[in-house]
């Protein structure tokens, strides 16, 4: 019940008077069944902006950390995200990421419309960064397609670092869906999960329009939480499934 009386009654029309969002091929996220929505992301009203505009429920896997705060502030948080259909899992690697796999692909197995963030996390600089390839292994072991959707303005919004929202203007492009059935049966194939997911990063790119940087987003905000520079991008940029990317810059 939370999930539509915050997008209809709560949140959703303060959202749309202030920041006017848009959203541009709609009509490529199916009416029913098991489908990732793979975005890039530039702040977490990225959760807020995409469930409003689509007809469709759409879950998230949340990290743990947001259920698990301690004190009124994190019991109202729990309550929050366990309401609007947000599904915990914990990221921090071996049987953990193994327990957000079987999740993930139980909630597709069910028809679910599952949002991923290929980077792993916010991006720091309103770059694209390079995508983890777990959304790979999720499509391929749901057996279902994946469509890339572009945010655009949600950082001019939701600032990093900002507790006040800014009324500012959204606009939500979904790209054509992508269809992996080619590589049924290889889920756990290390380069076909790597193919997969700078094919997924180059529909990012172009959609997006956004600069692509080839490192991992959160190894940039380690790095630069300690002082140390960036190591150069191994190559240029996502690559298309024939052909390598010819700059950094989606044209």
């Amino acid at each position: 019940m939370l999930y539509w009386w915050s997008k209809f009654v709560l949140l959703g029309p303060l959202m749309r008077v202030f920041c006017r969002p848009e959203i541009v091929g709609a009509e490529n996220v199916p009416e029913r069944g098991g489908a990732i929505l793979a975005s890039n992301h530039l702040a977490v009203a990225d959760s807020f902006f995409l469930p409003l505009m689509l007809p469709r429920r759409v879950t998230f896997l949340a990290k743990r950390e947001y259920f698990t705060e301690p004190g009124i502030r994190g019991w109202l948080k729990k309550q929050f995200f366990t309401g609007v259909g947000q599904v915990p899992v914990d990221r921090s690697g071996g049987s953990a990421a193994r327990a957000a796999m079987d999740t993930a692909v139980r909630l597709l197995g069910e028809g679910k419309l599952l949002g991923i963030y290929p980077e792993g996390t916010r991006s720091p600089d309103g770059k694209l960064y390079k995508g983890k390839t777990g959304v790979a292994r999720m499509a391929l072991e749901g057996g279902v397609p994946v469509i890339p959707v572009a945010m655009v303005g949600t950082d001019k919004v939701n600032p990093i670092g900002s507790k006040m929202w800014r009324p500012r203007k959204v606009r939500i492009v979904i790209g054509e869906p992508i269809d992996f059935s080619r590589y049924e049966g290889m889920a756990g194939d290390r380069f076909i999960e790597r193919s997969m997911t700078d094919e997924i990063m180059y529909n990012l790119m172009e959609l997006s329009g956004q600069t692509y940087v080839d490192l991992y987003a959160a190894s940039v905000k380690e790095r630069a939480a300690t002082g140390s520079p960036p190591p150069a991008p191994a190559r240029p940029g996502p690559r298309r499934p024939d052909a390598n990317v010819p700059d950094s810059r989606a044209s």
